[in-house]
Formats: structure tokens, C-alpha cells, sequence
């Protein structure tokens, strides 16, 4: 990893701090240090690491909640810069055929945005909201206030978002076994399971959903066993309890899903950006659970589809691609573990009906039928039957939210709406 040396040497007196692209860690030089505190005697947060060199002194590598120690300094973004700035987001979500999103871990300094936007509106949009536990003051609100539907349904406060463990790429995913490339770290918990337990005993009980990030097999572990336990203690027939990523699976782990009822919300665009180096990280044993699509399909759950932008593109048709061929766009191979491959059927179905029933809304959204709401993309070619290589480049013409045309292309081709006899 690298160090805050570097940055020093073209920032040595303004703060910098650079965030890895999965958001769970922070490269930082030394002003910026010395802006949050963080110096040798600076200790670890629990669930966090500040790496440091042969001194003990730190290297300006941040990763996971000792990130939070930056954020406290942080300048925060005017409501109006923050208000542009989703502006920018739906405009760019509309135009590349999304109609909705479900976002994992907002906050209450977002969600007033998005009701700022509402009432001007400019928010032509649908939005699943879990609100982020990291925060005590928005869970603290919500929690009082319970779930909330605003605009039919285009912002919904449904779900409790926790955080499980780190990241595959930063090597703090929570891992049974020591990372293959790095011997002795196991990676980081960020919330152990009694605390899960409690959460999510909690936010049931208020009539919130519970999504949980777990990307290593500890940690969707951890997870499982945190949801049977808080399930044995009040059963709820139809929780719909989710768990964020579902990365890498024990064998033992992938039919539990289907036996607790527990969704795996699953973003098929981080197989095709982890392949490159994701077996010096696991071996060839963990492997074998990591992006199980198909195990896990068989066993009779649905997955609910995503991207995890900004992490990785919000376009659904990369993540179509993804989930049909696992191989990057610009690869035409066999595909990486081409056995967990998803149909163009379940690839569409993850982005779409199953979406909708992974945040309790699949009578209305989710599917064309009478009585749902008009949330439709018009594309340049059929997902179903074009060359496979192709689906990345699909294009939505128009896209309709509660049947109001909320993007036009600059350029329609006349042949899109062309009647075949």
C-alpha cells in the first residue's frame, strides 16, 4: 500500500486525504494526520487499523472505521452543493436506464437533501432508503419515527443498514482463515454478533428491514448465525432480512440462506473486478464460494442485483453482462468460474422483479402490469436476444418513472419505434 510520504512530497501543507474507490480505506498525508490526531500513540479503533511503519509511527494508510477519525475533521459540502450533486447522480442514474436505487447507509444530512428536491421537484426518482446504524443520530430518529413512504413512494425509508466487516480489496473482509497474501490477518469486524443480534431484534420490532454488509466468510458467518438467533428469539414469518454483498460463502453457509429466509443482495460487477487478483487473496479453496451465483440459486433464493456505486458503474447493463458471462467487457473468454453464472432471465429478473420483492415492494414495482406504476426504460436493443458482447453497450431511449418521461436520448433512432407486422 502506499504511504503518506508520497502525497507529502506534492501536499506537504494542505491536508489530503485520497478514499480507495470501495470506500474502505483512506490514503492520507501527514497534514491531514495531524489534522485528525492521528499520531503514534494513537490507538486502533475497534474494527479499524492505522497502519504504521517499523516506529510505530503512521504511514497515512486508514482503513475501515479508523477512517472516522479524517471524517471528524472533514469540511462538509453546503446544502446547496449537496443538493447539485444528487442532482447529478439521478441525472446520470435516468439516463442510464434506472428508474430506482435502494441505498445502503444514508444519513440524516442526505436524506434532507433528497426532501429539499422532493418538495422543488426535482427528485423524479425512486429511492430505498436504509438508514445507516454508524450514525446514532439518524437510527436514533428513524428509530422513533419508524419506516417513512414520501411522493408515492419515490423516497422510502424501509431498512437499517450494519456493517459487518471491510473489504476484499483493502484485506479487511472478515476471513475464517489468515488472507493467502498476507499470513495472519483475518481481516476486521466492524460488528460482532450480539450487536447484530440487537440490532436487528430492534429494528424489526419498529418495522424496519435489516441489511447487513458481509463480504468474507467470518463475517456472512457471524451474520447467519446473529439472524437465526435474533429469528429463534422472535420469529417473523416474512422478515425478508438481507445480507449486502454475500462475497465469499462456506459450503456450509450457501443453503442457509434459503433455510433463515435471508436475501443475498448481490453486486455481479465486483466478480468481474475482483478476478484479476482475488485467488492471490483466497486460494483456489475459498474461491469456489466467492460470486456463487448459481450455488446459491439453486438452493430456491432469488438475489437481488446491484453495482455498490460509486464503487463500481451504476449501469445495469454492465452488471447484466457481469452476471451472464462473468468476464470483464473487454474480454470475449470462457468467463472466470463459468459454473456460477447467472441466465439473461435471473441476470434481468436480479435488477428488476427481484429488487422490487427484496425491499417489500414488488406489488407495484418491479414488472409491467396493470395496477404497478409506469417506472419503464425503453432500450436500443433487447437484453434477451442481442449478442452477449453487447449488453454492455445497450442504451436506454426513454425512461419513464410513474409514467412521466424523466430522460429522452438526444438522439432517437427511428427503428426503435418501429411496429413489425
Amino acid at each position: 500500500f502506499p504511504s503518506g510520504a508520497t502525497l507529502d512530497r506534492v501536499a506537504p501543507d494542505h491536508p489530503v486525504a485520497l478514499v480507495r474507490i470501495d470506500g474502505h480505506a483512506t490514503w492520507a498525508n501527514s497534514a491531514a494526520l495531524h489534522a485528525a490526531g492521528i499520531e503514534r500513540a494513537t490507538r486502533d479503533p475497534d474494527g479499524g487499523l492505522i497502519a504504521r511503519d517499523a516506529r510505530g509511527d503512521p504511514t497515512g494508510l486508514l482503513v475501515d472505521t479508523a477512517q472516522r477519525l479524517l471524517h471528524a475533521v472533514e469540511p462538509r459540502p453546503t446544502d446547496a452543493q449537496f443538493d447539485r450533486a444528487v442532482r447529478e447522480c439521478l441525472a446520470d442514474c435516468l439516463a442510464g436506464g434506472l428508474t430506482g436505487i435502494h441505498e445502503m447507509g444514508a444519513e440524516l444530512y442526505a436524506l434532507a437533501s433528497y426532501r429539499r428536491l422532493l418538495e422543488r421537484g426535482e427528485f423524479p426518482f425512486r429511492n430505498y432508503v436504509a438508514v445507516a446504524a454508524r450514525s446514532k443520530s439518524t437510527w436514533e430518529h428513524y428509530r422513533e419515527r419508524g419506516p417513512e413512504r414520501l411522493a408515492d413512494g419515490r423516497l422510502a425509508i424501509g431498512a437499517l443498514k450494519l456493517m459487518a466487516d471491510g473489504a476484499l480489496g483493502s484485506r479487511g473482509a472478515a476471513l475464517h482463515e489468515p488472507y493467502c497474501d498476507d499470513p495472519g490477518n483475518t481481516g476486521l469486524v466492524l460488528m460482532d454478533g450480539p450487536e447484530v443480534e440487537r440490532l436487528t431484534l430492534d429494528a424489526l420490532g419498529r418495522g424496519f428491514q435489516v441489511c447487513v454488509h458481509a463480504i468474507g466468510d467470518r463475517a456472512n458467518t457471524l451474520v447467519l448465525d446473529a439472524f437465526e438467533r435474533a429469528l429463534a428469539r422472535a420469529p417473523r414469518p416474512d422478515h425478508r432480512l438481507r445480507i449486502e454483498h454475500a462475497q465469499i460463502l462456506t459450503e456450509r453457509d450457501v443453503p442457509r440462506f434459503r433455510h433463515l429466509g435471508v436475501l443475498p443482495s448481490m453486486q455481479a460487477t465486483h466478480c468481474t473486478s475482483d478476478m484479476a487478483w482475488a485467488a492471490e487473496r483466497l486460494g483456489p479453496e475459498r474461491l469456489r464460494g466467492a460470486y456463487a451465483w448459481r450455488s446459491l440459486l439453486a438452493t430456491g433464493v432469488v438475489i437481488a442485483g446491484g453495482s455498490d456505486f460509486p464503487v463500481e458503474s451504476p449501469n445495469p447493463f454492465h452488471g447484466i453482462h457481469a452476471a451472464v458471462t462473468r468476464r470483464p467487457r473487454t474480454n470475449d473468454d470462457h468467463g472466470w468460474q463459468p459454473e456460477q453464472r447467472m441466465t439473461r432471465e435471473e441476470a434481468v429478473r436480479s435488477f428488476t422483479t427481484w429488487n422490487a420483492f427484496a425491499s417489500r415492494r414488488e406489488r407495484d414495482l418491479g414488472s409491467l402490469e396493470v395496477g404497478k406504476q409506469a417506472d419503464v426504460v425503453v432500450l436500443s436493443d433487447d437484453v434477451f436476444t442481442c449478442d452477449e458482447a453487447l449488453i454492455p453497450e445497450i442504451r436506454p431511449v426513454l425512461t419513464l418513472v410513474g409514467g412521466e418521461i424523466v430522460y429522452r436520448a438526444s438522439r432517437i433512432q427511428a427503428d426503435v419505434y418501429t411496429t413489425q407486422p
